[in-house]
């Protein structure tokens, strides 16, 4: 996701709430609204799976290879 997506959400945003939005423009909006959500979670999920914590007796778990193949649970 670029920012010229960024500025078109947002861009969206302020004509829904002035003028509304056409039936097309309401389909673009949610749909770059979920390319943004889902650029979100891959970012963090990668920010996650890079961490490392050092425990005091020395060693080392990546918990990224402990944690992160497994799939988030969908909430209820």
């Amino acid at each position: 996701m670029d920012m010229k997506d960024i500025d078109r959400i947002n861009a969206l945003y302020h004509k829904a709430k002035s003028v509304g939005l056409t039936p097309e423009e309401a389909e673009e909006q949610a749909t770059l609204r979920r390319d943004y959500i889902a650029a979100i979670r891959a970012n963090l999920r990668g920010s996650l799976n890079s961490i490392t914590v050092e425990y005091p007796d020395g060693h080392r778990e990546n918990l990224g290879e402990k944690y992160g193949g497994q799939t988030p649970k969908k909430p209820s």
